[in-house]
């Protein structure tokens, strides 16, 4: 009995054992898909148009990859090959996850049709999990559980998609991260004047004016907010749990 085929792109041969040789290799398909995402964005990725611009008939593609989706894995782990990890290494796991962040983000501003190609999935093919693996050597002394630290890593890939979406759909608009940030703080005093919105008043009274700051400064300045809260060690996370669930019912009357 023929055994299916393995349902991951990455655990089938890029080619068959017999057979003519083959015409193309998937890196060369993913960087015919990659060329006309960049160009015209993700819609013009068609198994029929990346056959066209490889001089190739539609059908033929199918040799080598099964559908549009793994068309678009092949080409999300292509552009996930341009990270560098030449600055790692610092012994600070904050410092080192940082430095990942802003490779990622640097990879989203060069391809921005990445942002919707992983929004719904999260291909793991292998520039992906060495992406992983470099993120996990650099928690390797922290003190937390392992869960712990691929919820992290999973939290601050959201956080640079969130904002490096921001950023280029500011782009987009004409607008720079901080006048966005000008126009949004204006129109919210607006609506904490009309004196509906007690907390919200409350929160912006008396605040002085947020300094200018650069995409790069603010995603450092979020993911540092956002990792040291998440990484704290797991004994104080599990005191803390302890203390907000052992609370005695008051006695009943």
């Amino acid at each position: 009995m023929t055994e299916p085929p393995a349902r991951s792109i990455w655990l089938r041969p890029e080619r068959a054992g017999r057979g003519p040789a083959p015409t193309f290799d998937r890196d060369r398909i993913a960087a015919a898909g990659v060329a006309l995402a960049d160009a015209d964005g993700l819609p013009a990725v068609t198994m029929r148009a990346v056959a066209v611009a490889l001089g190739a008939g539609p059908a033929s593609l199918y040799r080598y990859v099964a559908t549009r989706d793994e068309l678009l894995e092949l080409m999300i782990d292509r552009v996930h090959g341009e990270m560098s990890y030449a600055g790692l290494g610092s012994g600070r796991w904050l410092d080192d996850l940082l430095v990942l962040a802003r490779q990622s983000r640097g990879v989203y501003l060069a391809h921005p049709w990445l942002l919707d190609a992983t929004a719904t999935r999260t291909p793991l093919g292998p520039q992906t999990v060495t992406y992983l693996e470099r993120a996990l050597a650099a928690l390797a002394g922290l003190d937390a559980a392992p869960r712990t630290k691929l919820e992290a890593i999973a939290i601050l890939n959201a956080v640079v998609s969130t904002l490096t979406r921001t950023e280029v759909n500011r782009r987009l608009a004409g607008q720079t991260i901080p006048q966005w940030q000008r126009a949004e703080a204006e129109y919210l005093t607006q609506i904490a004047l009309a004196g509906h919105h007690p907390h919200l008043a409350a929160a912006l009274t008396g605040q002085p004016p947020e300094p200018e700051e650069s995409p790069d400064s603010l995603l450092s300045r979020i993911l540092t907010r956002v990792l040291t809260g998440l990484l704290q060690p797991d004994t104080a996370t599990a005191a803390f749990v302890r203390g907000a669930t052992d609370t005695e019912p008051p006695a009943a009357s």
